[in-house]
């Protein structure tokens, strides 16, 4: 890894730097409820093993339309981080939030609002995060023993430097909130999609009821994955809520995703 270079953030946004194993999303949604980080913050992970980036918004919306900030998030991290590595790494989304390199998991998306709303019915705050391995997977494996993770210095880009993908991360996702605040969810959607593995094909989710198997037809105004089952009948809408859930206990209790996840070199 190359030394650590303090990251020069857009005048809009404020960094905070987090050392050791802190996790920059928690540390947000934890300072945010408490007051302490407001519109414009960004806490940054020094572990140059990975990118972990975390930003705090306050967007007048519906908290319904919050949601649409994690698939922004997802949109900004291929454009940023695309522009930096080799153009034979494909990266590609897993519904609801995992980030994938050449078909394995490389990384994910995080989204936590606020339960209470303002005067004018928006969440007091919203966090969304960003999670990618930059370095290579523990030498002690064997190739091929976790097919399912990578790295994207597995992929190809280990010249990637970690700064320099934050400050990137940064600005593509102030380019892609000034667009989404112009032009509406529309965009980033279209760009969602694009990338999303198994869009139009049948796919098969798990979830908090099990897997469920059908066309995956797209996306629902509040981020829930329009499949039309396999077995038949009427299409249904799988909630992003449950599913991030869903995802997140998945990840706690996956020891290999622990492994990929750590906060510290490998």
């Amino acid at each position: 890894m190359n030394e650590l270079r303090e990251p020069v953030f857009p005048p809009l946004l404020k960094g905070y730097r987090l050392d050791g194993g802190a996790r920059p999303f928690e540390a947000a949604v934890t300072g945010a409820d408490a007051g302490h980080y407001s519109a414009g913050d960004l806490l940054w992970s020094s572990d140059p093993a990975h990118v972990r980036i975390a930003l705090v918004l306050e967007p007048d919306v519906a908290p319904a339309r919050g949601v649409e900030m994690l698939f922004l998030a997802m949109v900004a991290t291929t454009d940023a981080i695309g522009a930096l590595i080799p153009p034979e790494i494909a990266l590609t989304y897993e519904w609801p939030a995992v980030l994938r390199a050449n078909g394995a998991r490389v990384g994910r998306a995080r989204f936590a609002q606020a339960a209470e709303t303002g005067e004018d019915g928006s969440p007091l705050w919203l966090v969304v995060g960003i999670e990618l391995r930059l370095a290579h997977l523990d030498g002690t494996m064997e190739p091929g023993e976790m097919p399912h993770l990578t790295s994207l210095a597995d992929e190809g880009g280990a010249e990637l430097e970690h700064t320099l993908a934050i400050e990137s991360l940064s600005r593509h996702m102030l380019t892609w909130i000034h667009s989404w605040d112009v032009d509406g969810f529309a965009p980033v959607l279209d760009n969602w999609l694009f990338r999303a593995d198994g869009y139009k094909q049948e796919i098969v989710v798990p979830g908090p009821q099990g897997e469920q198997r059908g066309l995956f037809l797209g996306l629902d105004e509040a981020g829930g994955l329009l499949l039309k089952p396999a077995e038949g009948g009427p299409s249904v809408a799988l909630p992003l809520g449950e599913h991030l859930a869903h995802l997140d206990r998945r990840d706690s209790e996956d020891p290999t995703l622990a492994l990929h996840n750590t906060g510290t070199d490998q």
